[in-house]
């Protein structure tokens, strides 16, 4: 990954504002994924805050984040990390170009045992 990717860009996916962290740390507390993580919660918060991006995009920490928003509902101040994540994961796909579904690919991705949040959930997470 040679190029920097815009820190806007990954507050625009996200739609979280890093300025109101206070720094506490409760999101990293709370993180089940914590022990297998290189950077926590706090740190990506604060990482893409300073426009810290490349190292993140280079971290398998953007894939042992388990999602489950603890991090979210433990925050004062609402700033959730997971979302950050989250953009940094979809910017590392994008740079990769696999980065879009598009609504035509859905129907082949369907059988009876995929619930439809599942679908929905990918749908959202990759039109971005």
């Amino acid at each position: 990954m040679n190029k920097a990717y815009p820190t806007e860009e990954l507050l625009r996916i996200s739609g979280v504002n890093p300025n109101k962290c206070m720094k506490c740390g409760k999101c990293s507390a709370t993180c089940p994924a914590y022990d297998e993580m290189e950077y926590h919660p706090h740190q990506f918060v604060s990482m893409v805050n300073s426009g810290d991006i490349e190292p993140l995009m280079n971290s398998e920490s953007i894939f042992k984040c388990l999602s489950c928003f603890a991090c979210v509902d433990r925050c004062p101040r609402g700033v959730e990390p997971a979302k950050l994540i989250e953009a940094v994961r979809i910017a590392v796909v994008r740079k990769q170009g696999n980065n879009h579904l598009l609504a035509d690919d859905v129907p082949n991705m369907l059988d009876d045992e995929i619930p439809q949040q599942a679908i929905v959930s990918a749908f959202r997470k990759y039109s971005k």
